[in-house]
């Protein structure tokens, strides 16, 4: 039965730079890479190509050991330019030269009729071999999904509520019929339900409002409200044991675009957003593409001095996304580009003033809860240093779930696997926790704590 929460704690982080729903032309990318690290829980990469081989739009280019039936494939054709690692031969990207018209692998197409009779075993086999398989992450520990494990249901959230976040419905314009045939298809992965979950507050997408065979539910409220983790708490609690998959919107339509057009497609619209865009606006490219393009020229120059300041370009979006060099590559979980200014500068007494700068503690925030509706120019400056934890009690305050974020992270940090277990953290992952960062004033790095938390777990 369709359920409809409303949430009242957490805090929506406004800043200035949000991407217009259009799409803006910029040259094209050239490189497009596959970053390794994108994938936790990936123990032993084997790169199955060499430098100078060329490969086309899903072609395999490496698997994990551990779990060597999911393929991870190329995002588009061309010629492998860089195989790259790092210290103690880690892998961290396989970069592609693209070709200037893109050539596809071709895998078996099903009709949509066709999907209804389909078997999970030969759902299986064609999400692994086509390359869509490391879209479906499992909750506990947020790694990629084991094809050998049934979930007891699937969540997807169809609205992101994380700062600049892009807008699913623009993102997946004119893809219904393919995001229809995804659902179907994971409908034959779990022995449960298909959670599709939208925000109450805005109007909902054709494209979700008219999805068939999944529960549609309703949140409403300040982020983390479109964290599915926040939903999954609300709908499907996770205990000791039990296995959640969770799925983007996009990685949905693009398994119904394998299944349909018998093609491995890594074509997405990404929002560029951020103070320092100056254009803020939607570009269509691949995933893994080279942001090179999309930062060079694009830059607000300094209204003192004329000259564009020290920027820090994420991949992702401010709370959880990656830091990348500007010639960096976009994350395969990523929808967006946010480009921020540096923080290298020290404020006098910053962190004990009243201040214009957005903050969610009223005593030093004074000026940003008197105007709730502003939005803000943000830098990268923590105005502060990691000291010991200040019981406040404003972590559970932006967390809507039943669960005590500081004992958790004393026990994670004492590796007391008992106390972590019974204080939820098989509940959540480094995102559902990213706010906490955000408003701590003993400035702790709270995702970090909790990935060791769910290492500590995951391989005890």
């Amino acid at each position: 039965m369709s359920k409809t929460i409303k949430l009242k704690k957490g805090f929506d982080i406004k800043l200035v730079g949000k991407a217009e729903k259009q799409l803006a032309e910029f040259k094209p990318a050239k490189t497009f890479a596959l970053k390794p690290t994108d994938f936790i829980g990936l123990q032993r990469p084997k790169v199955t190509v060499s430098e100078g081989d060329t490969v086309k739009a899903g072609t395999p280019i490496l698997f994990d050991k551990a779990m060597e039936s999911v393929q991870y494939v190329a995002p588009v054709s061309g010629e492998i330019v860089e195989i790259k690692r790092g210290e103690r031969r880690k892998l961290l990207e396989i970069k592609i030269l693209a070709d200037s018209a893109i050539s596809y692998e071709s895998f078996d197409k099903f009709s949509e009729s066709d999907l209804s009779k389909l078997t999970k075993e030969d759902a299986v086999a064609q999400m692994c071999k086509g390359g869509v398989w490391p879209q479906l992450v499992q909750r506990p520990y947020g790694i990629v999904a084991n094809p050998a494990d049934t979930p007891k249901s699937i969540f997807i959230s169809a609205f992101d509520t994380h700062p600049l976040a892009a807008d699913y419905g623009f993102m997946l314009e004119g893809e219904d019929k393919y995001f229809q045939a995804g659902l179907t298809v994971l409908g034959k992965l779990t022995s449960g339900k298909v959670h599709l979950n939208v925000n109450e507050a805005e109007q909902v997408p054709a494209i979700f409002a008219n999805a068939k065979g999944v529960e549609l539910n309703k949140f409403s409220g300040p982020h983390p409200a479109g964290n599915v983790g926040v939903h999954i708490h609300h709908i499907d609690p996770i205990n000791k044991g039990e296995i959640v998959w969770t799925i983007s919107p996009f990685g949905v339509a693009q398994i119904g675009k394998l299944f349909l057009e018998g093609k491995y497609d890594a074509t997405k619209k990404f929002a560029i957003a951020g103070s320092r865009a100056k254009k803020a606006a939607y570009v269509k490219t691949y995933m893994g593409a080279c942001v090179d393009t999309l930062v060079q020229g694009n830059l607000k120059e300094d209204e003192k001095s004329a000259v564009a300041p020290d920027t820090r370009v994420v991949s992702g979006n401010v709370l959880t996304g990656e830091k990348i060099n500007a010639d960096g590559y976009i994350g395969y979980y990523h929808n967006q580009i946010t480009l921020l200014p540096e923080g290298h500068y020290h404020e006098f007494l910053g962190w004990a003033l009243p201040t214009k700068h957005l903050s969610y503690h009223r005593a030093l925030g004074l000026f940003s809860f008197l105007n709730p509706k502003k939005e803000y120019v943000l830098d990268t400056n923590v105005r502060g240093e990691e000291r010991a934890f200040v019981q406040t009690g404003v972590f559970e305050s932006v967390t809507p779930m039943d669960i005590l974020p500081v004992y958790l992270l004393k026990a994670i940090m004492a590796e007391d696997f008992d106390e972590m277990e019974e204080l939820g953290i098989y509940e959540v992952v480094e995102e559902d926790l990213a706010l906490c960062e955000f408003v701590d004033v003993s400035k702790h790095p709270v995702q970090e704590i909790v990935r060791k938390g769910l290492d500590l777990l995951q391989h005890s």
